[in-house]
């Protein structure tokens, strides 16, 4: 199949957070060059262009390579980079948007969606915890089923929304 008629992937992951609220956590996320802070595998995230909080902002992430059945030894050792574009962010909203503009890791298109949302159980006061959600359209990475994608995105949203509630509630 060739690249033009392979559709796009399409993903998302949801994390529950019962302690925290949404505006609690948000600032986790709104400090979007702070990501190693957060997610497993992420060594450094650094601000390479633009003003903090504003679309247009670039980022430079570098990973730990994810280990993968039947890899060559030399490439367990290679650096995973990637720059990465705020695209939107509204944090009335709670919610940002990015973009991988350059990397090494086979992402050719990827478009990422955070938000924070309040868990209201009825009572509409918002204390009742938050929801982080993670959904991204991308095109199919070459060596990466998409549902070990999935898996990834979950996985990480999982560890990334513990560490974040751990953070808030002993602050």
């Amino acid at each position: 199949m060739t690249e033009e008629t392979q559709a796009k992937w399409e993903g998302k992951a949801t994390v529950e957070l019962r302690g925290p609220t949404a505006d609690q956590v948000w600032p986790c996320l709104e400090d979007f060059c702070n990501l190693q802070k957060w997610l497993p595998r992420v060594d450094t995230c650094y601000r390479v262009e633009g003003e903090l909080g504003q679309p247009g902002l670039v980022r430079c992430c570098n990973f730990s390579k994810v280990p993968s059945e039947g890899s060559h030894e030399d490439e367990e050792n290679k650096v995973i980079w990637a720059k990465e574009k705020l695209i939107m962010i509204n944090p009335s909203e709670r919610c940002l948007s990015y973009e991988i503009l350059e990397n090494n890791a086979g992402f050719k298109s990827y478009v990422a969606t955070i938000k924070v949302s309040p868990i209201n159980d009825g009572d509409g006061d918002g204390q009742h915890g938050c929801t982080i959600e993670w959904s991204f359209i991308a095109d199919p990475i070459e060596g990466w089923p998409l549902e070990d994608f999935n898996s990834y995105i979950n996985s990480s949203l999982q560890f990334m929304g513990k560490k974040m509630e751990r953070d808030v509630l002993s602050r």
